[in-house]
């Protein structure tokens, strides 16, 4: 058992330790850390904009963390704060222009890093792999929640 544990918490980290590596080679160009890439790729994904607390949910990150990725995106001009009645709170954070292009990238890098990662392995092998790292994220989750 404890080998198996060992194998699985291997893999997950050098897999993760690799994305990290891709991403902060591409955010570097901007001057931002690598993780957060998955911000500009969620913003992307939302033309309209999401207030901070949506942008914490959708990427299951701290809102201390959110809130740091914001400040430095916005003095990067990757972002700007579209503000509700002159308020900072609950603003929408929406992309500039410089940020669509920015995501964009990172967008292509993700999905380029995702092809190579599974050549060689077939369609319903990826399937197969998905599935079962939902199940396990889900269990740990549920597991995880009973410590809190």
């Amino acid at each position: 058992m404890t080998d198996r544990f060992g194998k699985f918490i291997t893999v997950i980290s050098e897999i993760d330790k690799y994305w990290h590596k891709v991403a902060a080679s591409v955010m570097a160009e901007y001057g931002l850390k690598g993780p957060y890439a998955i911000y500009l790729i969620t913003l992307f994904k939302h033309p309209d904009g999401l207030n901070a607390s949506q942008l914490s949910e959708i990427c299951e990150r701290n809102k201390a963390d959110v809130s740091r990725a914001i400040n430095d995106m916005e003095s990067k001009g990757l972002l700007f704060k579209n503000l509700k009645n002159n308020s900072f709170y609950r603003a929408k954070l929406v992309l500039t222009q410089k940020g669509m292009s920015a995501a964009e990238k990172i967008k292509l890098t993700a999905e380029r890093a995702v092809d190579t990662a599974s050549s060689g392995v077939s369609p319903e092998e990826r399937e197969i792999l998905y599935k079962s790292l939902a199940i396990i994220s889900d269990n740990l989750k549920t597991m995880s929640n009973k410590f809190e």
